[in-house]
């Protein structure tokens, strides 16, 4: 539409709430603006001339652009479009539980700086703001839930993820740098990271089979492969070779994204077997089809709830922070005696630095026989007489840290 008054004049084009966009002309100086709505946001952009049909033109082309998700020249990227294209472009690509995570990431984002925070201005102070918002507001964000307290491991999480949505804008061309880079990580003094130890294992063990036989399944591969439950959970048959008494882990279903295989122990192996013959499954079904619909596998929430009946069927205290990932601090531990980048391999690391950091354990035996083997400086070590007397010692030390 064109107003007979030039000094008015306007133009719309585009499809109203999705990609409008309006061009007119400034009544003091008569320039031409093109005015458009980002996730709620009203945006100005100047074009410097007052040619009518250029401008026209530009307005048409903006709207293509902004009906494609395509962050216009001249306008400064907010927030809100940086994690919708992020939404649409990238999450998509990745694991049902990652897709989860970002999605209510973004949701807190929002929540906390609003849609139409210009990304490229976000500083240490909003940085700072956000560590504080997530702590008052609980777990979820809601000032309700306040009295749960929000882990500070959580919130890392949190601005991990908006690191690396504003770093894969600056690769995308939609930004110039992150402008949150060096800005510290909020870290726990003293981060809770129990360990379950063998007697406690075996208790849950006892019970496993009356509580459910895939939770003793589960529980047997957390405790002989070191992996996270998620990736156990999301196994098939198909990546089970009982012949070879290999397992492969999928890219996909992997935290971070690490596709590996692994032989399995024996008591893997026998438990796998029953649980086959049980099942009378091969192929692609899920070696933990969900209950009333096999397609599915069962969602980590119901291992927790198997995981916490058996505690309290076992007699087991509950401790805050035991649960299957202390099935993973106690692999790491009991196998302090392979070399540090086979053990890393057989449990899912990718960096060996983060086995000896987070999950590895000091325990009696190992220290005890540190100093059993200890030498005087000069001497020279002890000869070793066989592999077979080094493989005898290990299962002992092995043995022994079970015992404990």
């Amino acid at each position: 539409m064109t107003n007979a008054n030039y000094k008015r004049w306007s133009f719309s084009t585009g499809e109203r709430g999705r990609n409008r966009v309006r061009a007119f002309t400034h009544p003091a100086t008569g320039k031409i603006f093109l005015e458009f709505t980002d996730n709620g946001r009203r945006t100005r952009v100047a074009l410097g001339h007052t040619d009518v049909e250029a401008a026209k033109v530009k307005a048409e082309e903006l709207a293509t652009a902004l009906r494609r998700g395509v962050i216009p020249a001249g306008a400064a990227p907010t927030l809100g479009m940086l994690f919708d294209i992020y939404g649409r472009e990238v999450t998509p690509q990745k694991s049902v539980s990652t897709q989860r995570f970002e999605r209510r990431a973004t949701r807190l984002f929002l929540t906390c700086f609003g849609s139409g925070q210009k990304a490229a201005a976000l500083t240490r102070r909003d940085w700072d703001r956000f560590i504080r918002w997530r702590r008052e507001h609980g777990p979820e964000g809601k000032l309700e839930d306040s009295d749960t307290a929000t882990r500070d491991r959580t919130i890392q999480a949190d601005l991990r993820f908006l690191h690396g949505v504003l770093n894969w804008a600056v690769r995308a061309g939609l930004l110039d740098r992150n402008p949150l880079q060096g800005c510290p990580w909020p870290r726990e003094s003293s981060p809770r990271r129990p360990m379950m130890t063998e007697a406690e294992y075996q208790q849950l063990l006892a019970v496993a089979r009356a509580i459910e036989p895939r939770f003793e399944l589960a529980l047997v591969l957390a405790n002989e492969t070191g992996h996270r439950i998620s990736a156990i959970g999301h196994l098939r048959w198909s990546d089970i070779d009982l012949v070879r008494q290999t397992v492969l882990w999928r890219a996909q279903h992997d935290k971070i994204g690490f596709e590996h295989v692994t032989p399995l122990s024996p008591a893997a192996v026998a438990a796998l077997e029953r649980a086959q013959r049980r099942a009378m499954a091969v192929g692609d079904a899920w070696v933990f089809p969900a209950p009333g619909d096999p397609m599915k596998p069962c969602s980590v929430f119901l291992f927790q709830d198997w995981w916490n009946k058996a505690e309290a069927v076992a007699g087991l205290v509950h401790v805050r922070g035991r649960g299957w990932h202390s099935l993973r601090r106690k692999f790491a531990t009991e196998m302090k005696d392979a070399p540090l980048k086979d053990l890393s391999y057989l449990g899912g690391w990718k960096d060996t630095q983060t086995v000896v950091r987070v999950y590895q354990r000091p325990d009696d035996a190992t220290m005890a026989e540190a100093f059993k083997n200890r030498r005087k400086y000069g001497e020279r070590p002890k000869p070793i007489d066989t592999a077979t007397d080094t493989t005898a010692k290990m299962g002992e030390k092995q043995d022994a840290r079970r015992a404990g």
